[in-house]
């Protein structure tokens, strides 16, 4: 198993040709941004990876990494499946409805009877499948740090609707894991709330910064077009 944690910032690469002095050569791509999931939000289906800029300056968008398509190397993850392991062509290869994969990450969760629970901090999945065994929700930042968070079965997610992530009802009555206040054995309001008074104390304006910065990553992708551009053109030329 494996948490979505363990993935964000670990470096990618990919062949940089396929004959002279760089065949079987590896180059950087970037590093792992955000994982993307499946229009039912229950399995892994690969990452969004940032790119360095070009000549410092220039911004250039994310590339889609498929899960399928990773192995681990010294110093990071490889592409595995030459071209295919990115973009159009990775998305076309595993029939992926685009528009409809999620981002769990940083989404509020919230049952189904309308009770919000916090935001979605982490997952636990297969290496292998990409099939998820458990969502971590809290409350982010320094205020997790003192909580902790609630493990929540991938078998309560209910599905997504309007920014948020939905579970069962009998989510909101799951143990805290972790976290200073949920290692002393607090009950979650009681602990959520002090966590909301540490942030408080260590600073407004940080706690506010953490909060927005938490909720402005968990989306649907279809309703972010425009972000992301093939890689494949630019691999294709590198094996020219």
């Amino acid at each position: 198993m494996l948490k979505l944690s363990q993935m964000t910032g670990v470096a990618v690469y990919a062949p940089r040709g396929s004959r002279g002095k760089a065949a079987g050569t590896y180059a950087r791509v970037g590093k792992v941004h955000m994982t993307v999931f499946s229009p039912d939000g229950r399995r892994v289906v690969g990452f969004l990876v940032t790119r360095p800029d070009l000549a410092g300056m220039v911004k250039r968008e994310d590339t889609f990494l498929a899960l399928d398509a990773v192995a681990p190397c010294d110093g990071g993850v490889r592409a595995t499946r030459g071209s295919e392991s990115f973009d159009e062509a990775a998305r076309d290869r595993l029939g992926l409805e685009w528009d409809s994969c999620l981002i769990w990450s940083g989404m509020d969760a919230k049952t189904t009877d309308g009770k919000v629970l916090g935001y979605v901090n982490d997952a636990l999945f297969n290496s292998r499948t990409g099939e998820v065994d458990s969502f971590m929700v809290g409350d982010g930042g320094v205020a997790r740090s003192l909580v902790g968070s609630v493990s929540v079965p991938a078998h309560m997610l209910r599905g997504y609707d309007q920014g948020f992530m939905l579970v069962d009802p009998a989510a909101a009555n799951l143990v805290l894991s972790g976290g200073v206040a949920a290692k002393a054995g607090e009950g979650y309001a009681r602990a959520r709330q002090g966590g909301k008074r540490a942030v408080a104390t260590a600073g407004r304006a940080t706690g506010e910064a953490l909060d927005k910065g938490s909720r402005a990553l968990g989306r649907q992708l279809g309703r972010t077009k425009g972000m992301f551009s093939s890689f494949v053109d630019e691999f294709k030329k590198a094996q020219e």
